[in-house]
């Protein structure tokens, strides 16, 4: 594999500039950004001619070229649109017209057009810095990739289908145990982004001041959401709180998608349903109705693997998703391996899977893996407790090998 040179340097002569110019411009790159490019006219159109989402597959959209120009001008701002209209002007004098007039026409409206053209590629440069520092904000407010609390390892994993995602992962430690939540809000993009900073927000203020439990945790989640009348936003969710004297796992799903328990002890996996609404669809009484909480008795060597539907909905190019029947089987097949050795087989799959496509969605997961207790595994090697190490030089003794990993 080349190495190449990342830093900016400059075009000294007419072959670097066009090694430069024409960088990324395969085949398939091109094909894929013409798909993505009448996708969003297509969309556009859609808009403007007023078909619903719904009525996109049975509905054959009018012909009405005149809305779909009306809507794309309307984007521009009105000195923009005189402008354009400048230009457009001076093709049609240049092409029906005769003598100096008519001659200079076609020059100037030509740079007009490149002015236009320069305008909003300057404009579309400062959005993508915005969006840029947005993302870098979200990426700090997200966990870290491998976190680990007690007994508990949580191994995480997030890709965005856009430059910012509305997908929502968070481990909060306190001094009862360890919450853990994952949440996808509706939409995706800079809404769904600003959407799940509200949420993160809200989710560490109700636990630091009441310590609820899952449960209790989304019945305040739901009053808060639903207190916005204008706001059709929902949210699917799934929590689990992890206790810190090794009591079972309380664990309570919102209209999300089951995890999957992996049983050490059976090589067995099961899924965990629990009956639960989407936060922000109904009122609180009845979401509370309908949600159920279940308790989960986590021994030594068992793994716990929290998504999104992002993942299971990956497309390949044939359309087929990827559906939970594979993660299934894919996480049966590996799931006695450590949290973050599941999460690398599971992103090389879904890769492998995809092959190249652009993502619809964005794709979250998180492997939940217990270790045995630190301080039962010191006192059965004969160690009284007050002789045990400091907590840095535990953390610093070889651990066993484990021989599903090698």
């Amino acid at each position: 594999m080349g190495l190449k040179n990342e830093t900016r340097q400059a075009f000294r002569n007419t072959k670097n500039f066009y090694r430069e110019y024409t960088r990324d411009m395969t085949p398939e790159r091109i094909g894929k950004e013409f798909q993505d490019d009448s996708r969003r006219l297509m969309e556009l159109y859609y808009d403007a001619v007023g078909v619903r989402p719904e009525e996109k597959e049975n509905k054959k959209p009018p012909v009405r070229l005149f809305k779909l120009l009306s809507s794309l001008l309307l984007r521009l701002t009105p000195a923009r649109r005189l402008a354009l209209g400048f230009s457009f002007a001076g093709f049609v004098i240049y092409l029906l017209g005769s003598g100096p007039l008519a001659t200079i026409m076609l020059p100037l409206g030509i740079v007009v057009l490149v002015l236009l053209l320069l305008l909003e590629l300057l404009e579309k440069s400062d959005v993508m810095k915005e969006i840029d520092l947005a993302r870098d904000i979200q990426i700090s407010l997200l966990p870290g990739s491998i976190i680990r609390h007690g007994s508990m390892e949580f191994a995480s994993f997030a890709s965005t289908a856009s430059e910012v995602g509305g997908d929502y992962v968070d481990v909060v430690d306190t001094e009862e145990g360890t919450y853990y939540v994952i949440a996808d809000v509706s939409g995706k993009g800079l809404s769904a982004a600003l959407y799940m900073v509200r949420l993160q927000a809200l989710v560490h203020l109700i636990i630091e001041k009441l310590k609820p439990d899952p449960k209790e945790l989304f019945l305040h989640l739901n009053d808060y959401i639903k207190s916005g009348k204008k706001d059709k936003t929902f949210v699917t969710a799934c929590a689990a709180f992890f206790p810190a004297d090794g009591s079972p796992v309380t664990l309570c799903r919102a209209g999300h998608n089951p995890p999957l328990l992996y049983h050490a002890s059976r090589d067995a996996v099961s899924e965990l349903r629990s009956s639960g609404l989407g936060l922000g669809i109904t009122s609180t009484k009845l979401f509370g109705e309908h949600l159920k909480q279940l308790s989960i008795n986590m021994q030594p060597g068992d793994n716990l693997l929290f998504y999104t539907d992002g993942l299971t909905e990956a497309r390949n190019p044939h359309m087929e998703q990827y559906d939970e029947h594979r993660l299934r089987d894919l996480f049966e097949l590996y799931g006695s391996l450590h949290a973050t050795t599941i999460l690398k087989k599971i992103q090389i799959a879904v890769e492998e899977f995809i092959e190249g496509e652009k993502l619809m969605d964005d794709i979250t997961f998180t492997c939940v893996h217990m270790h045995p207790n630190v301080s039962q595994t010191l006192l059965k090697k004969g160690q009284s407790a007050d002789k045990r190490q400091p907590a840095a030089q535990i953390a610093a003794i070889p651990k066993k090998k484990d021989p599903a990993s090698s």
